[in-house]
C-alpha cells in the first residue's frame, strides 16, 4: 500500500528543455561539448558544494566574453512552463490527506531563484509538500543511493510503501534498488496529473 509520494520537480511539474538548453549553451559558449571540469563544477553547484558567486566566477574566468547576466541566461534556458493544472492536482492530493508528499529535486540556487520570480504560485506549490528537498540545500544528489537513504531515514519511511516519480532513468534505477516503487515518467507523452490512472495497479 502506497503511503508516501516522492516527486521530482523538473519534467514532472515544471517543463524542461534540456537538449535545447545544451545546444544553446554550446553556441553561446562557443564549445562543442562540456569539459570534465565544467561538468564537475555544474555538479558541485547542484550539490551546494560551491556558492552561486563561485559558480559564476568560474564561468566568467573561462568565458570572458560573457557577462554574468549572459551566463545566468544560458544556465536558466532549460526552465520552461509550469502548467497550472499540475498545481491543482497537487492541491487536491494534499487536501485528501491520504499521502505524505515529498519533493526530491536535483537543482540549484539560480534555478530556484528564477522559478520563484517567474512562477507566481511557487509558494502555493511548496506548501503542498510535507518535505521539500533540494539537492543544493541538503548537499546530496540523485542518482546516488545516499539521497534516497537520507529521505527514507529522516521520514521513517518503509521503501515498499513509497512511490517515486522521476523522468531520469538512472534515478529510477537507484530507487528501485532500494525497493522503492517507481514511475519513470515520460514528459513527452505522460503527465503527473494522471498518476492514479496511469499507475492504478499500485493503488
Amino acid at each position: 500500500m502506497i503511503k508516501t509520494l516522492i516527486f521530482d520537480f523538473g519534467n514532472v511539474f515544471i517543463n524542461l528543455d534540456i537538449e535545447g538548453a545544451k545546444k544553446n549553451a554550446f553556441e553561446v559558449l562557443e564549445i562543442d561539448s562540456f569539459s570534465e571540469e565544467i561538468t564537475a563544477f555544474n555538479s558541485f553547484y547542484e550539490q551546494g558544494l560551491i556558492s552561486t558567486a563561485e559558480f559564476l566566477d568560474f564561468y566568467a574566468e573561462n568565458f570572458p566574453k560573457l557577462s554574468k547576466e549572459d551566463i545566468i541566461d544560458v544556465w536558466n534556458a532549460m526552465l520552461k512552463h509550469f502548467p497550472k493544472h499540475r498545481l491543482e492536482f497537487l492541491q487536491t492530493l494534499k487536501a485528501s490527506g491520504k499521502y505524505k508528499l515529498i519533493l526530491l529535486s536535483n537543482t540549484n540556487e539560480l534555478h530556484i531563484d528564477y522559478i520563484k520570480q517567474n512562477v507566481n504560485f511557487f509558494d502555493d506549490f511548496k506548501k503542498c509538500f510535507d518535505k521539500f528537498y533540494l539537492s543544493h540545500e541538503i548537499h546530496l544528489a540523485k542518482p546516488n543511493y545516499d539521497i534516497f537513504e537520507f529521505v527514507l531515514k529522516e521520514n521513517k519511511l518503509i521503501p515498499e510503501e513509497c512511490l517515486f516519480i522521476d523522468d531520469n532513468k538512472e534515478n529510477i534505477i537507484s530507487a528501485n534498488a532500494l525497493k522503492i516503487k517507481t514511475w519513470h515518467i515520460n514528459p513527452e507523452t505522460e503527465d503527473v496529473s494522471t498518476l492514479f490512472e496511469t499507475k492504478s495497479n499500485l493503488f
